[in-house]
């Protein structure tokens, strides 16, 4: 195929083409409701009388769940399809916004901030729906173009919420706004479901063999895996003691907490030796085998891209503000250009992990990405802004691209398990973002950048083990008989 009916084939809105649309724009409706709340904080917390340390709170329930979400979702999407599961997810969100946009108490918002993190977990759906639907040559380009789209969603409402509650008007305006997201997310569920197939007529929808944990191939991937699992409880703990420092919680909540988590986490693990306790017991066929090291590698690269990209999304404009001096509103539109190179980025990493092959592109990327930031420490005062704006630009391309580049490569580790591997990677971007978060509060915004900087760097050392993606995967039909699904 050539390159043009390629780029005409993404622009049209018939057969594969019509599912990647469709797709995005699912993704585009949970984004749009997850961050419903961000632009109208301080409308918010006027109506409602809340504390500053409150409105806080609310930040950090946001993404709480989102991390466990991302495992729980991948699996739901392995087992029943990316149809039924994208439309339960719309329609749960729809639930979801019209909680929080009718609740009365900072309890009532509480929860439903807390609960709406599940939605962030709709992007795992998608990933698995377009694998099914594009060949390996051109998957790279469309994961980025349904992940650079799909995150317009925040941007979105951050642009007209704000504008519809002022047209509502009164206390009760962002009730209104809030609350039109959830009625979008709600038709949008019939459609979704009416409009696309889990594959294309006469593909086989693989699902993996057993449910309640990823399966892996080797003992030495059993112990990895356990190990890569760690550091997901410990991303909400953190969240607990930013809560706990609040003042929210008092020490026995919080330890309460911490002893669920690690109760939660063994009961994981069981689930997951359940899961894989043949491999104890015989080996693996070598055609079925997969590297758990891909999954792993994977996973920290999304931590340091995305994980940073959110991280540096909430921090600029008041970087912007406090560096160069100027009002707060200027300062926002400054601070958004780093987030909309993302809608570039991300199809642009894609496409060249497609052309110049997965792992040379993701080590580079991730490269440019580190200087990017080690640059953006050096920014200060005495800088013409609109320099600071072209380096802060240019560090996010590379960031956005490589984060690109990982979904480009998610999907060709194992076909059935590919929801369960983009849980887990996705999870690691949310991890990721917390742990930034939290050395922010702690540093100054140039050791922030060069804390970034250097975990990009480690993730770019860590990206030149990936295995290429060579040849193709095996698979196995329900008859028993093998296929062979290129990768290459």
């Amino acid at each position: 195929m050539s390159h043009t009916s390629m780029r005409a084939n993404f622009l049209s809105f018939t057969g594969r083409a019509k599912i990647l649309h469709t797709t995005w724009f699912a993704f585009f409706v949970t984004f749009l409701v997850w961050f419903n709340h961000a632009p109208l904080l301080s409308v918010i917390q006027t109506s409602m009388g809340l504390t500053d340390d409150q409105i806080k709170t609310l930040l950090i329930l946001n993404v709480a769940l989102t991390i466990p979400a991302r495992i729980i979702t991948g699996m739901l999407v392995d087992v029943y399809g990316p149809r039924k599961t994208y439309s339960a997810m719309l329609f749960l969100t729809a639930g979801l916004s019209f909680f929080f946009a009718t609740a009365t108490s900072f309890e009532a918002l509480a929860m439903a901030r807390f609960l709406i993190g599940f939605v962030g977990a709709g992007f795992v759906i998608g990933i698995r729906m377009i694998s099914e639907w594009y060949p390996a040559k051109q998957l790279g380009l469309a994961e980025g173009i349904y992940k650079g789209m799909g995150n317009v969603g925040s941007a979105v409402a951050a642009m007209t919420l704000p504008t519809i509650a002022l047209l509502f008007g009164g206390d009760d305006g962002w009730r209104y706004a809030t609350g039109i997201t959830g009625v979008i997310a709600l038709i949008y569920a019939v459609i979704y479901y009416k409009s696309v197939t889990d594959t294309p007529v006469g593909s086989t929808y693989f699902k993996p063999n057993k449910s309640g944990g990823l399966e892996v191939t080797s003992k030495r991937d059993f112990y990895f895996y356990l190990l890569m699992n760690i550091p997901m409880y410990g991303a909400m703990g953190v969240l607990t003691w930013k809560v706990s420092l609040l003042g929210l919680l008092n020490d026995v909540a919080a330890y309460s907490i911490y002893a669920v988590l690690a109760g939660l986490y063994l009961f994981q693990a069981m689930h997951i030796y359940k899961v894989n306790k043949e491999i104890f017991e015989k080996p693996v066929a070598d055609m079925l085998k997969y590297n758990f090291k891909q999954v792993a590698i994977l996973s920290i690269a999304y931590a340091v891209t995305f994980g940073s990209e959110l991280a540096v999304v909430s921090m600029l404009p008041l970087f912007f503000k406090d560096t160069f001096l100027i009002p707060a509103a200027l300062a926002g539109i400054f601070g958004a250009s780093f987030a909309i190179i993302d809608v570039l980025s991300c199809p642009s990493g894609g496409w060249i992990s497609d052309k110049f092959g997965r792992k040379k592109s993701l080590v580079i990327l991730l490269i440019g990405a580190s200087f990017g930031f080690f640059a953006m420490a050096q920014i200060n005062g005495d800088w013409p802004i609109a320099f600071a704006v072209v380096v802060i630009m240019a560090g996010s391309f590379f960031l956005g691209s490589a984060a690109g580049c990982v979904f480009a490569l998610v999907p060709l580790i194992r076909r059935r398990l590919t929801g369960q591997i983009a849980g887990m990677v996705g999870a690691y971007g949310n991890i990721g973002a917390v742990l930034f978060l939290t050395v922010f509060s702690f540093v100054s915004p140039s050791v922030f950048f060069i804390t970034i900087g250097c975990s990009i760097a480690i993730a770019a050392v860590a990206a030149l083990f990936l295995d290429e993606p060579k040849g193709a995967m095996a698979e196995i039909l329900p008859d028993g008989t093998v296929q062979m699904i290129d990768v290459h």
